[in-house]
Parts: structure tokens; sequence; C-alpha cells
């Protein structure tokens, strides 16, 4: 009698621990289908069955990948924070505001009576044309980070853009990733480093016109600017003597006090890539 129980009793237990494991296989299957998933093991369930994924960076400078040692822009140290099922496409363009950027030498340096540089046409810059192409451009699931807003604030054209057309501007741009079934991500610009006494501060304008596109589109919205400025004052940039060139801001800045060096610029990607995490986006599964 004692085995026949010992017997009865192991095949139950076995019985049991495959019931459990099929549940946890439903829960986990159900986990990664759910977008609101916020449990610590969503982001893992989702990870295991990644598809790789392209992100698209549209941007100035500040993001683009470095032609010489300084300025390095953030967007070149991205994928470095991803795993290997993410590519990096940095299509950022030094010196770019968000109109140059889409229609480049079709900007002309006339401002009309709207107080907008006039386009001579409205033919799209070869690098936006590449991205909206439907077979090799921007599909579904990748993502399209987008962050003007510090060559805009030029008075002059073509760079010039103002507040109504750089919120007109980004909207399209967003709404043109949505149309190919892409998500938009959209940054206020990244600040550069002015101090107030013993304060970093923040500088850059467009912050409500990217928040109105976030609004628009349903799109994400990444305060660059805000985060940016809460690393310099963590790092203790303020105050200092005004040399740019050395010293922790000489190693993060190069000496215009606006672009990065290397570690500025890898500092600058983990904070983008920080909100990515906070604010739990799909991409947040692909972070290493």
């Amino acid at each position: 009698m004692k085995t026949l129980r010992t017997l009865i009793t192991t095949a139950l237990v076995i019985a049991l621990s495959g019931l459990g494991v099929s549940a946890a296989s439903a829960a986990g299957s159900t986990a990664a289908h759910c977008d609101g998933a916020t449990g610590p093991a969503a982001p893992a369930v989702r990870a295991a069955a990644a598809e790789p994924v392209t992100v698209w960076l549209a941007g100035d400078s500040t993001m683009a990948r470095p032609s010489a040692a300084c300025p390095v822009g953030w967007g070149s140290q991205f994928a470095a924070l991803f795993t290997g099922d993410v590519t990096v496409r940095n299509q950022a363009v030094g010196g770019r505001s968000i109109q140059t950027w889409l229609y480049e030498s079709n900007v002309s340096s006339t401002m009309g009576p709207d107080g907008e540089c006039r386009l001579t046409s409205s033919t799209y810059s070869s690098r936006w044309q590449a991205m909206l192409d439907a077979s090799t451009g921007m599909k579904a699931g990748d993502y399209l980070f987008i962050q003007f807003g510090i060559n805009d604030s030029s008075s002059t054209c073509p760079r010039h853009v103002g507040p109504a057309r750089y919120q007109q501007l980004m909207t399209m741009m967003a709404r043109a990733a949505l149309a190919r079934g892409a998500y938009p991500v959209l940054l206020t610009p990244v600040a550069a480093i002015t101090c107030s006494g013993s304060t970093a501060t923040k500088n850059r304008g467009f912050v409500d016109e990217t928040y109105a596109a976030g609004s628009a589109t349903g799109a994400p919205v990444i305060d660059l600017q805000t985060l940016s400025v809460s690393l310099y004052n963590s790092l203790r940039f303020c105050p200092h003597d005004g040399d740019f060139g050395s010293g922790p801001v000489g190693a993060f800045f190069c000496n215009d006090r606006t672009h990065f060096e290397t570690y500025g610029a890898q500092r600058v990607a983990g904070l983008v890539a920080g909100d990515v995490r906070r604010q739990n986006l799909r991409l947040a599964a692909y972070l290493t």
C-alpha cells in the first residue's frame, strides 16, 4: 500500500507541475502582446520574441555621426546601447534646421512676408525621400527619432524656422512614420552648457512645439533639454571659469560648449535610452 500511495503521489505531482508550466507559458504569451505590460518580467518576455528593428535618426550635429574627433553626435553612440536586433540608421546632418534637413537646398535665403524662409521647390531632400521609400525606408515596427531646434532659432534664412512652422514640420514627419507603421519619438533639443552661478540652465526653444506635435500624433516626447541640464548639474559643471577645453567640461564638450566629445555623446545617448526605458516604449525591450 505504501508503494502504491507513493506512485500515486508522484504521478499527481508530475501532472500538476505540467499544468503549472502551461499556465506560465500562457501568461507569458499574453504579456508579450500587451503594450501596457509594466511588470518586471514583461520586457524580458518581449525581448525573447524580438524581431529585428531599425531605428532611424533625423536631426542636426548634436545627433550626427562624427566627421572629426569633435563634435561627436549622441546618435553615433546609440546603437551600442541595444542588442544586435537593432540597427541604427543615423541620418542626422550638421548645420540643419528641421526645414533644411527636409528640403535641403530648396530652402532659399529669402524670408517671405509670413516670416518664414521661402521654398524654391517642395521636393524633399534625398535623405527624407530614402526614409519614405516603400522598399528600403521606414517599415512597420521601426522607430523614427526626431530632434531639431538648435539651428532653427537662427534669425536668418535658410536655417530660420518659426514656432508654428517647426510644429507643422515635426507633426508631418511623425505622421509620415505612422503611415508606414513606424513609431515616431520626438525630442526637445539637447542643451548647451550655460551657467547661472552654480546652476546649469536651459537655453533651447521649440519645447512647447515639440510637445504639441506629440499631442497631435500620439508620439512620445523625450524632453532631452531637461534631461541634459539635470545631468550637467549632477556632474557639477557650474560654475566654471569659461575654459571649455579642459577639466570635466572639456572632457564632455568640444570647446564651443555646444557639441560633444565622445564621452559627452555617450552620456547623452544614455539619457535618451534611459527615457525610452522609463516611458516603457516597446523599443525598451531591446536595450541591453
